[in-house]
């Protein structure tokens, strides 16, 4: 069986195969997650070789979608742990954004997206468990620092991350 996810179709939201949205451009539900520490830094990670599309690329903490009928703090929790293995975050909603973009292989990104972020206070306190299906590598990099990276290199980071860092910045992470 195929993951369903939410997806609009004729103004409806309905449950649509994860791929074939993907593949048809549809507007659909999705969660990002950015876990930030009190020393500006965040957690970044490198997507799997195993992905459909933007393998290799550097993104926020975790991203996915929710499955058809989750709700999407429950969906952000449940894709931390299985993609870094973290639970037990505190997780705080700071706004949706809207976005589309190509992320190769003839798939489109055409998304809404619920944004959560959090801030820990040490990150050598953080328990992560990489899940290799789901991501090659981590690490922390400041905030400025992943700004002038993403001006320089925007080919090595995936598409969203791109997008919310340089038109939601101040809105996502200041705020």
């Amino acid at each position: 069986m195929t993951e369903k996810i939410p997806a609009w179709i004729n103004g409806k939201l309905q449950p649509v195969d994860k791929l074939e949205v993907h593949k048809k451009g549809f507007q659909h539900k999705a969660i990002s997650v950015l876990v930030l520490n009190k020393n500006q830094e965040i957690l970044l990670q490198k997507r799997s070789m195993n992905k459909y599309h933007t393998p290799g690329l550097w993104t926020n903490t975790c991203c996915s979608h929710p499955k058809w009928n989750e709700n999407s703090k429950v969906c952000a929790n449940r894709r931390l742990f299985e993609e870094l293995g973290i639970s037990k975050l505190n997780l705080e909603f700071k706004e949706v954004i809207k976005y589309r973009a190509n992320v190769g292989n003839n798939l489109v990104e055409n998304e809404v997206v619920d944004i959560f972020t959090t801030i820990i206070s040490d990150k050598k306190n953080l328990k992560i468990n990489i899940n290799p299906l789901e991501v090659m590598e981590i690490k922390w990099l400041n905030i400025k620092k992943t700004l002038e990276e993403i001006n320089t290199f925007p080919q090595l980071f995936t598409p969203w991350f791109v997008i919310y860092l340089t038109q939601y910045a101040d809105r996502i992470l200041f705020k």
